[in-house]
């Protein structure tokens, strides 16, 4: 059984977010199947976890760019948000490549975090820039706002 499956739920109507958090979701499932193993590769686990670490940073840097050229009200406790989760995962990667292992504690939070952060936090923005773009008479620009760091 899949950790986190992906579901219709979590996409929000922006096909390079939507595809950005597939992947995201995807790096977890991979990290949470090799620590499944009996015997987990520590060389697999450091690689899935860095790729984890580099691809939520550049895809919170697009969400963040979003932010600015739109005027997202909400954009600083947004990127805060980033923020403290960028740095619990530097922690584990940090902690990880110090000879420690991951835990099942880290893939809850994974898990709770991310499904939290797009259920919630970004579905918020939507209704925002939707209009933001409309009003700006660019109505695929959401769609085509940076490219996709898959």
């Amino acid at each position: 059984m899949t950790f986190m499956p992906w579901s219709s739920d979590l996409m929000l109507g922006i096909p390079h977010v939507d595809a950005q958090h597939q992947h995201l979701v995807a790096l977890i499932n991979a990290l949470h199947d090799e620590l499944d193993n009996p015997i987990p590769d520590r060389a697999v686990v450091g690689e899935v976890l860095e790729g984890l670490v580099e691809y939520t940073h550049n895809h919170f840097i697009e969400e963040e760019v979003m932010f600015q050229r739109y005027g997202y009200p909400q954009a600083t406790a947004h990127t805060a948000e980033h923020g403290q989760f960028t740095t619990q995962a530097m922690h584990w990667l940090l902690r990880f490549e110090a000879g420690e292992e991951v835990d099942l504690e880290a893939m809850a939070f994974l898990k709770h975090w991310l499904l939290h952060h797009i259920l919630q936090e970004d579905r918020a923005y939507v209704p925002f820039l939707q209009a933001a773009i409309a009003q700006a008479g660019a109505p695929s620009a959401i769609t085509s706002e940076a490219p996709s760091v898959c």
